[in-house]
């Protein structure tokens, strides 16, 4: 197995746990009706994670291809940089998705 895929495996498994023991701990802190304060944390969580792994394996790959094909014709490296931005509104996307769920979080304290 390559390196990059092992760091890229062992980061995803640390913010899983992570996650996890976090959501444990708002869970525990509620108080009453904990189990669905957990899960929506838990959903946040999983929409910020899964879309920021996926698209920041996506620009590693879009900005080494760039660099690339910069390398060998340095007049079209402009073209390529609208790749970055669809790849970084994923994220963003994700971002505000995350934050909608979060905003339900008043709701079960």
């Amino acid at each position: 197995m390559e390196t990059k895929l092992k760091i890229l495996l062992l980061t995803a498994t640390l913010a899983f746990f992570i996650g996890v023991g976090a959501t444990f701990t708002f869970a525990n802190a509620a108080g009453a009706d904990s189990q669905a304060l957990g899960m929506v944390a838990l959903g946040a969580a999983i929409a910020i994670a899964i879309p920021g792994l996926a698209a920041a394996f996506g620009l590693g790959m879009a900005t080494s291809a760039i660099a690339a094909a910069g390398a060998e014709r340095p007049e079209i490296i402009g073209r390529f940089f609208i790749f970055i931005v669809f790849i970084e509104a994923i994220a963003i996307y994700a971002l505000i998705v995350a934050i909608f769920i979060i905003t339900m979080l008043p709701a079960y304290l």
